[in-house]
């Protein structure tokens, strides 16, 4: 059949458009500030054997976990008439496609043309609580995996329309926030109908075969704009290694190791080397490992085309099961955010010296994921809060790094407003400023990490944080200074100060203040040679003190001003 090309153009740019349309119906929809301030999800589609068409803005390290999520459900249900118009499948098991920790809950809608299946839009979110040992379901004590929470392998949530009303009652028997959970849920599966609708109208509109031959076409040109990048990369096979420090149980530190080998045709990204899984929560499994060197390899390549399974054709990866970001069962995962992103970042770091105006130094390297839970002292209700928190990014060749971003996995997200957490939880913010600790100089300087501090109005709440970076810090390019370190102190009423990189539920009394500061990012070039002007500039701002300009740049402050 001959397809008109302007047609196919058309529904393949629907098709892309549809993410957006479901990302705004989860925002929408969604009842807990992880969702819908922070945007902690993705949506998209895939075609009907789990090739990605489109994901929505979201989360960049979901980027691997919406179409294997797809080709699991399709393992655990082989026969094609068990999966029918009207069924919703829900999964968050980690060791399979589409999974990362148990609070990442997929959702899953086959869609049809008659009784052919033709498509699948997905919801992948992270739920505030899955029940689990701890409040948030995040610890970093767990030691396997049943202490982390609820966990559900490609499960019927609706059977052709109907709802399992046996699965949501034993999701509301075990978590703590039942309403939020349940809701959150629900809009998952709105959001999933949206894209299915979308799929729906095009496939009324313009038939199957040529809604078919789009999806086809956009993966192909997906694959063939990769391709025209990579030839334009350096050749060669480049190599870097690095650590994360501790497993939340006093084991470590761990090794990750990458040889990145670049050819005309494909990468090859092998992480053989790499410590094996460990005893702590600190583990990754191979799906968030794929998700993350995507993430890197769609950074090099073009990452102005939107996302698609073609996009990935010449990316190979490479790694052993059972390593820290390989994880088998039943091993904890769920800081498992952590190991990616430095798996992220030890391939970031391979390429970096010969793509230095694409790549910058190291940034702050973690989500800084801080949990605090209590009790709301005006009506005893429980509160649970959970955010990912901005640190500072690294120099290039010929720019300073950000200040105050969210690191390389997080992508389209926000922070939740201080005015957001007063009234929604126990919580009061004192401070959210950047800080000048001592890390970053450089002739580009590496961006500014924060310091926040949290002030307890319950009569008890308690901390759950967890961070890398806690003591390697983030690496320098050309001469520059390495970034400075994670942690999180709490300030007690006696003038003590204790300072955590791991820690649950560690209990704060009220107008006690947990403080935390993230890494700056590394430097670029010899500090001896940053700009006058910029340098004084710095100092006005705050972000270089006297002591920093003479030590580090050379420069003496009542002179130069």
């Amino acid at each position: 059949m001959q397809h008109d090309i302007f047609t196919i153009e058309i529904i393949k740019d629907a098709i892309v458009a549809l993410g957006d349309e479901m990302f705004n119906a989860m925002i929408r929809t969604s009842m807990s500030p992880i969702i819908y301030e922070t945007t902690d999800f993705a949506v998209g589609a895939t075609d009907a054997t789990g090739n990605l068409l489109a994901q929505g803005n979201g989360v960049t390290a979901f980027l691997a976990t919406l179409d294997t999520a797809v080709v699991s459900l399709l393992e655990h249900y082989p026969d094609p008439a068990s999966i029918r118009p009207g069924d919703v499948f829900m999964s968050n098991t980690p060791y399979e496609g589409g999974g990362t920790h148990l609070s990442d809950v997929v959702i899953l809608v086959p869609v049809f043309d008659g009784e052919q299946l033709i498509a699948w839009t997905v919801n992948k979110a992270h739920w505030t609580e899955v029940g689990g040992a701890q409040p948030g379901s995040v610890s970093t004590n767990a030691t396997e995996i049943y202490q982390e929470g609820l966990r559900f392998t490609f499960l019927k949530l609706y059977d052709r329309g109907e709802v399992n009303a046996a699965l949501v009652q034993l999701i509301r028997d075990n978590v703590r926030l039942p309403d939020s959970t349940i809701g959150d849920m629900h809009a998952g599966v709105a959001a999933a109908r949206v894209g299915a609708r979308r799929i729906g109208e095009l496939l009324d509109r313009y038939g199957r075969d040529q809604l078919l031959e789009a999806m086809r076409e956009l993966l192909d040109y997906g694959e063939r704009m990769t391709r025209a990048e990579l030839v334009k990369l350096p050749k060669g096979v480049f190599e870097a290694e690095d650590v994360v420090e501790e497993d939340g149980l006093g084991n470590g530190p761990f090794p990750i190791r990458v040889r990145v080998t670049i050819t005309d045709d494909e990468m090859i990204v092998d992480y053989s080397g790499t410590a094996l899984q460990t005893t702590g929560p600190i583990n990754c499994s191979y799906t968030g490992l794929v998700t993350g060197a995507r993430c890197l390899f769609k950074a090099v390549t073009n990452p102005d085309i939107p996302a698609n399974g073609g996009c990935f054709r010449p990316l190979r990866i490479v790694c052993p099961p059972g390593t820290i970001i390989s994880a088998q069962a039943p091993a904890p995962v769920s800081l498992y955010y952590e190991p990616l992103i430095a798996a992220i970042d030890v391939f970031w770091k391979a390429l970096a010296p010969v793509l230095p105006r694409r790549l910058s130094a190291g940034h702050q390297r973690t989500v800084g994921a801080t949990f605090i839970s209590g009790t709301r002292p005006e009506n005893g209700e429980l509160f649970v809060m959970g955010e990912p928190l901005v640190g500072g990014w690294g120099a290039s060749s010929d720019l300073d790094g950000d200040n105050g971003q969210f690191c390389c996995a997080n992508g389209e997200t926000y922070n939740i407003p201080c005015e957001l957490f007063e009234s929604r939880y126990a919580l009061q913010v004192d401070q959210y400023a950047f800080h000048n600790a001592d890390g970053g100089a450089g002739r580009q300087r590496g961006g500014k990490g924060v310091v926040l501090d949290y002030r307890v109005t319950a009569e008890e709440a308690y901390l759950t944080y967890a961070t890398s970076r806690s003591e390697a810090r983030p690496w320098a390019l050309d001469g520059g200074q390495q970034g400075s370190t994670n942690y999180a102190e709490i300030h007690r009423h006696d003038g003590s100060v204790e300072r955590h990189t791991m820690c649950t539920t560690v209990p704060v009394r009220r107008d006690e203040v947990i403080r935390i500061y993230t890494a700056s990012g590394g430097g670029h070039g010899d500090p001896a040679q940053r700009d006058r002007d910029a340098l004084l500039r710095d100092i006005r701002n705050g972000y270089v003190t006297a002591e920093q300009a003479v030590r580090d740049y050379g420069v003496d402050v009542a002179e130069a001003m």
